[in-house]
């Protein structure tokens, strides 16, 4: 039977250098309760500290939430996880090279639970092979405090694969809506079933403590046994929350839309203004063809699934989330992961098995920075540590890459006007470098699993071909020389036939994607 306790006394039972799990996704699952407090214990005593915490994804709202608690020297000495960005305070740390971190692939991570659960040796993928997780290029490395080895590069049957090596886990902090006085848990009216279960399952097989906040506590035996997603038997403390720890998404306390109690209208999803934002997604749409199974990226790539729903094309593409959300429309960045409508939502690490397999047709990821091997970094700029995220499964597995951002950035301004584009202010900050600061794609990976791989831009879309960068296309009223190659840190090939990006998707009403998708 699980003990019902308040966040005090949860904080107060993890010790000193214990190894922390936490399931979560922006807010989707994340143990709010548990983490503020031992925040509070934390500045109040001291303790606990020298916490090695790892996490699959985002653990935060961007602000002060999730991992932002414990954003404290001290408190955390290694950092084991996909994305830092999404919790300021602590990605700070790791930019002052006050914590050891290690950012891996979030499917990686995902997938490690069940094998310190089963207590196998760990998790042997192609996962990060060419890419600064590679013990050959940056180890995972995101810190210069980071000396300590951890991945590793095996050799089996004639190949190459990268092995990460499981551990022992203290501590379990997981999250569902409601459980009964056994600890029987259910994720109802979570948008998001993430890997709770196979967090509690590698907990408790290592000898440690799960603790899961909940909205509220029933008898036991009054659960249907099928909504029980984490069964009592792993369940040691129950924490019951406070409404405003228990949001949904970063942002939205509760939309019954994207937990499947009920289906919105998708004429209630928001367009997008015209502007550089949507010309950059509804030519990234063009790449899609009905029946695909896609994937869309934070950041622009989700104003796709915008698109798709305005262009009443959303039926006959299959939109996924990495986080395991499938059908539907993908939700934008203030609810990113979640989707209106979905058909399914299946656990984070089963989606993960299914995207390295060779799942997704189609992934429309971010273009932060790209170079002339066609690598593409969106994990660290400078000292600045964003995360991979589940980046590098998706862009290592999806059969046709689309990156899509601006050109360039900061400060750019454009002005789309009657099928043309003009540029107003160029942007400060190129993006296309002779190399990027770090490999979060590799170009030369891609080449040779013979993955179709474009750069959409407002201007101009450049393809990979042959490991070179070409420039296929480019906008209407932009000059190729002045607004695209002069402004590019190396010197790409020009396709002969290049062609006049549609000047309907510089207008307000389009209206040519369904065509396009059959």
């Amino acid at each position: 039977m699980a003990q019902i306790i308040t966040a005090e006394e949860a904080a107060a039972l993890i010790p000193d250098g214990a190894t922390v799990a936490l399931s979560g996704f922006g807010l989707s699952c994340v143990n709010e309760e548990t983490m503020a407090a031992v925040e509070r214990r934390f500045l109040a005593t001291g303790a606990p500290h020298g916490l090695h915490v790892v996490h699959a994804s985002a653990v935060g709202n961007r602000r002060d939430k999730g991992m932002s608690h414990w954003g404290h020297r001290g408190l955390v000495r290694r950092w084991m996880g996909g994305i830092a960005i999404a919790s300021p305070a602590f990605a700070q740390l790791i930019s002052e090279d006050a914590v050891e971190a290690y950012n891996l692939p979030q499917g990686v991570i995902t997938q490690l639970y069940r094998e310190i659960a089963a207590h196998r040796p760990g998790v042997i993928t192609k996962v990060g092979l060419g890419t600064f997780v590679d013990p050959r290029v940056e180890g995972a490395r995101m810190s210069a405090c980071t000396t300590e080895d951890y991945v590793q590069v095996v050799e089996l049957a004639g190949e190459e694969w990268l092995f990460y090596p499981s551990f022992p886990i203290q501590v379990g902090l997981i999250r569902g809506t409601v459980a009964d006085t056994h600890g029987n848990l259910t994720l109802s009216k979570e948008g998001l079933k993430m890997e709770v279960l196979p967090i509690a399952q590698a907990v408790h097989n290592s000898g440690g403590i799960v603790i899961a906040q909940v909205e509220s506590v029933a008898e036991a035996g009054s659960l249907d046994p099928n909504d029980v997603k984490v069964p009592g038997l792993l369940v040691d403390y129950l924490v019951v929350s406070e409404p405003e720890n228990h949001f949904q998404t970063e942002n939205t306390h509760y939309n019954p839309s994207f937990s499947g109690q009920l289906r919105v209208p998708l004429s209630s999803v928001a367009s997008i203004p015209l502007g550089e934002r949507k010309v950059i997604a509804r030519r990234a749409a063009m790449e899609l063809r009905r029946g695909a199974v896609l994937n869309l990226g934070v950041g622009i790539p989700c104003d796709v699934g915008s698109v798709t729903a305005e262009e009443g094309v959303s039926d006959v593409i299959l939109g996924t989330t990495e986080a395991g959300a499938v059908g539907g429309v993908p939700a934008g960045l203030k609810d990113f992961g979640h989707a209106w409508n979905p058909e399914a939502l299946v656990d984070h690490h089963a989606q993960f098995d299914f995207y390295d397999g060779g799942g997704l047709d189609v992934a429309v990821l971010g273009l932060a920075q790209t170079d002339a091997h066609g690598n593409v970094n969106v994990s660290k700029f400078g000292s600045r540590v964003a995360g991979c995220g589940g980046f590098i499964n998706i862009s290592q597995s999806a059969r046709t890459l689309v990156f899509a951002g601006t050109f360039t950035a900061g400060g750019l301004e454009t002005e789309v006007v009657d099928g043309t584009l003009r540029i107003v202010t160029e942007g400060r900050a190129r993006k296309f470098l002779a190399d990027v600061e770090q490999i979060t794609f590799s170009g030369a990976v891609a080449t040779r699993a013979g993955q179709r791989v474009r750069y959409v831009t407002e201007r101009a879309v450049l393809e990979l071909r042959d490991g070179r960068m070409t420039v296929t296309e480019i906008a209407p009223g932009i000059d190729l020389q002045r607004d695209v190659l002069d402004l590019m840190d190396f010197v790409p090939d020009v396709a002969p036939d290049l062609r006049t990006m549609p000047a309907g998707l510089f207008t307000e009403k389009w209206g040519g994607l369904a065509d396009l998708v059959g």
